[in-house]
């Protein structure tokens, strides 16, 4: 359920196409529950037989890729101006923002890819992308990969909880869900603090040269 809305309803009757337009909508940056319809369609898939958890990875990953290619669009042509409002280090967002400024301005591709598995950044990866004129083929590239990764890490995860461990695609399932999430999550561990440290620096630099 969200904001009364009931998910299981909606995947009941539409299916694949709730999954694909909620994921793009959020990928587009607006604050819609994409990775939560994802875990719920993918839940569903394995609890009723209803729909196909490939299909339902191929709709997230096709709603991730031209969510994310629409958010990319507006953030090379207005981007700049909003997220210059809303990337100030105050709460957790602005700081996420700032962070993910300074990400896109010097890492690129590799914050295209990562963005996807941070709640806040996958809600601004696209328009950061834009905003920061990265070129739209090396956007593409990123965005495919991370998208296509999400989206399989998180249906499969999805679909084990939902099904029968018992049987060797569930735990084949959890397994690789479980890895795959371990290995993105000690990544960002691992550099998170110093990208925020780096960031924050850069913003009081800026600042500074903006005062003198």
């Amino acid at each position: 359920m969200f904001l009364g809305i009931d998910l299981t309803h909606l995947l009941a009757v539409y299916g694949y196409w709730v999954v694909l337009l909620v994921v793009a909508a959020e990928s587009m940056g607006l604050p819609v529950p994409g990775e939560t319809t994802l875990l719920s369609a993918a839940v569903y898939a394995g609890l009723s037989g209803q729909l196909s958890i490939a299909l339902v990875i191929t709709a997230a990953a096709a709603g991730a890729i031209l969510g994310d290619n629409a958010g990319y669009l507006v953030g090379r042509t207005v981007g700049e101006r909003v997220l210059g409002r809303l990337g100030r280090p105050t709460g957790r967002s602005g700081r996420a923002l700032v962070v993910g400024r300074y990400l896109f301005g010097r890492h690129g591709g590799k914050a295209v890819f990562l963005g996807r598995f941070v709640a806040v950044l996958r809600i601004f990866a696209a328009l950061l992308a834009g905003a920061t004129k990265m070129p739209w083929r090396r956007f593409v590239l990123y965005n495919a990969a991370g998208g296509l990764l999400w989206a399989s890490v998180m249906g499969l995860l999805g679909y084990a909880l939902g099904s029968s461990v018992a049987g060797p695609l569930g735990i084949a399932g959890v397994v690789c869900a479980v890895a795959v999430a371990l290995l993105v999550a000690l990544m960002l561990w691992r550099n998170g603090r110093r990208w925020e440290r780096e960031a924050l620096e850069a913003l009081r630099d800026d600042d500074a040269r903006e005062a003198a």
